[in-house]
């Protein structure tokens, strides 16, 4: 049995275009799990009118609120062999289910199962951002590099990821989760060495509309994505013998610049503009980038966003992580 867990809040008027695509599955054995996060709409009639048709259905109350919460008191109750979850204002293939459990059977416990996505808008066509970022995605899930450029984004869609259970509670699941939730469950798995098994087909078809979660909420602002990257670089990636170097003093790389400063984060800050070498920011001395030529050990932080831009060839002494 596979469990999905659904938080929903407001999800009116696309609820029961999510629900349909769920209980319309081609694999049907599903603990499907409705956790209503304080709706103030009629959503809760819309869940339990469902339940009437479908025993799978169960109805839970948010223990807590927000999100996080309420993945949290949805993975409570849980019990199937496998788990994944869904947003109440998306839509499933009618294959979903059934592509990441097989992937998953074919593997040892140890993987997540991951497949492609789409967006779609509701009224209003699809802003060209959203498709590149799908694009993206995709093009790592063909090759099964979704990990490969973690600290760039979130590079393993929210709802579009099936594991073992037991493997999900062995990485605590949803527990002491922080905002982004899906890019800090992202991480948790991947320092956990769960490994990857992907699928190209499209599964999951994301909803855009005026009052998506990720359009509105602070949670999901890009100045809330770096506290995280930094957090997991510094913890798992930056050794005591490490010279940290951060690449770019635009307006990324100072952001990045005053969380390593409020971390106590020692380091040195380069850039290939001469205009900028040279000049202090934030009581920092921007240094040219043949700094990178020494033979001490590093690790360097890009926070160049131009698309024209690569990182130079790795060598023994550096180590590049692009958070752009």
């Amino acid at each position: 049995m596979v469990s999905i867990i659904i938080p929903y809040k407001n999800p009116i008027p696309y609820f029961e275009d999510c629900l349909n695509s769920i209980i319309n599955q081609s694999h049907n054995k599903l603990q499907i799990i409705l956790v209503n996060d304080h709706s103030s709409d009629d959503s809760e009639k819309t869940a339990f009118k469902f339940s009437k048709k479908d025993s799978r259905i169960e109805i839970v109350n948010n223990k807590g609120e927000g999100i996080i919460d309420a993945l949290n008191t949805g993975s409570e109750i849980a019990n199937g062999k496998y788990i994944t979850r869904m947003d109440a204002d998306d839509i499933m293939s009618e294959n979903k289910i059934e592509i990441l459990r097989s992937l998953l059977e074919k593997k040892k416990t140890n993987f997540i199962a991951v497949g492609s996505v789409k967006y779609f808008a509701s009224k209003k066509p699809m802003g060209n951002g959203y498709l590149k970022y799908a694009d993206w995605l995709n093009e790592l899930t063909l090759n099964e590099n979704n990990f490969t450029e973690i600290y760039k984004e979130c590079t393993i869609p929210s709802s579009c990821w099936m594991m073992y259970r037991s493997v999900f509670e062995s990485i605590k699941g949803f527990r002491k989760l922080c905002y982004p939730e899906d890019y800090d469950f992202l991480f948790r798995v991947y320092y956990n060495q769960i490994k990857l098994t992907t699928s190209p087909e499209t599964i999951h078809f994301w909803r855009d509309h005026p009052l998506r979660t990720s359009r509105n909420s602070t949670n999901y602002k890009f100045e809330k994505f770096v506290p995280l990257k930094i957090k997991n670089l510094i913890e798992k990636e930056l050794k005591s013998k490490d010279e940290l170097v951060l690449w770019g003093c635009g307006k990324k790389g100072k952001l990045v610049a005053k969380l390593l400063i409020k971390n106590n984060c020692s380091f040195s800050w380069i850039s290939n503009n001469e205009k900028k070498i040279g000049h202090q920011i934030y009581e920092q001395k921007i240094k040219s980038y043949e700094l990178l030529e020494s033979e001490n050990k590093k690790l360097i932080i890009c926070s160049i966003s131009s698309k024209n831009f690569k990182t130079p060839e790795n060598s023994k002494f550096n180590k590049f992580v692009s958070f752009y």
